[in-house]
């Protein structure tokens, strides 16, 4: 995890690069690609700006942070071994694995081998929607819950990398949501599924004790902005639509869960 976080610091910090034409930005995004992190459909300048649409984190003394640690204190003390397990695994977004859970959201197993396509559309769309936390990120570098309230969180080898990484707002909630908006565009029928489990994903990061309440809410907003922003992307668009037959080609081919879904 602390190599995803370094290969997403690098991807801010090249933004500026890309945004004042510098020619190292191709030399940067091919770094990008060899370590594992594909770029994004959307260039810096088309990118939904979370400065502009969302709010300040709430100040310290506010009802809204009251609120926030309210919600903090009840999702610890009311996390069960089953939900505490699952953040862990939400906490690593590490393809292949990341997939598991969407997969089982979507019936079918979601993998390069399977749907080579919707893979490689939830790889590239990981960029867009956690990178457009990035600059609210910088600006405000909230502090962690377990920066407050003393608890350890559910990766305690990366304390030190989230400590320099504001908690406001949740990149994990940004790319969780985005992808079951994605979802629930390529499979309709599985919609319910795969919003539940792209808004779990984000949950997973209070339960984890690394997000406050509204770090997830407004993760959960600016991935609603890129998605819509997404849409005038032709190459997008193409992707998306391939994903949708590959999808359906899969059910109908009787391409199965993983087994390690509930059943």
């Amino acid at each position: 995890m602390k190599r995803y976080f370094f290969i997403l610091l690098v991807f801010s910090f090249g933004i500026s690069l890309v945004q004042s034409g510098d020619p190292t930005a191709d030399a940067l995004r091919e770094r990008l690609i060899k370590a594992g992190l594909l770029p994004g459909y959307l260039q810096p300048a088309a990118m939904p700006s979370g400065i502009d649409l969302l709010p300040p984190p709430p100040a310290a003394d506010s009802a809204a942070a009251a609120r926030d640690r309210e919600g903090n204190e009840r999702i610890l003390a009311t996390a069960n071994s089953a939900s505490q397990e699952q953040a862990k695994i939400d906490a690593a977004t590490v393809f292949l694995g990341v997939t598991t859970s969407f997969s089982c959201a979507l019936g079918i197993e979601i993998s390069e081998a399977t749907t080579p396509g919707l893979y490689r559309l939830l790889r590239r769309s990981l960029a867009d929607f956690g990178l457009s936390t990035r600059p609210v990120k910088q600006k405000y570098l909230r502090p962690r819950p377990f920066m407050v309230n003393g608890k350890p969180p559910c990766t305690p080898n990366e304390i030190d990398t989230l400590r320099n990484d504001g908690s406001y707002p949740s990149g994990h909630s940004a790319y969780g949501f985005g992808w079951g908006l994605i979802l629930a565009s390529v499979a309709p029928d599985r919609t319910n599924a795969v919003i539940r489990r792209g808004i779990d994903f984000g949950d997973s990061r209070q339960v984890c004790n690394v997000h406050w309440p509204s770090d997830v809410e407004q993760g959960r907003v600016l991935a609603a902005a890129v998605f819509a922003r997404l849409q005038a992307e032709p190459e997008f668009r193409s992707d998306l639509e391939t994903a949708r037959k590959e999808v359906a080609a899969a059910r109908a081919g009787g391409v199965p869960a993983p087994a390690t879904c509930r059943r």
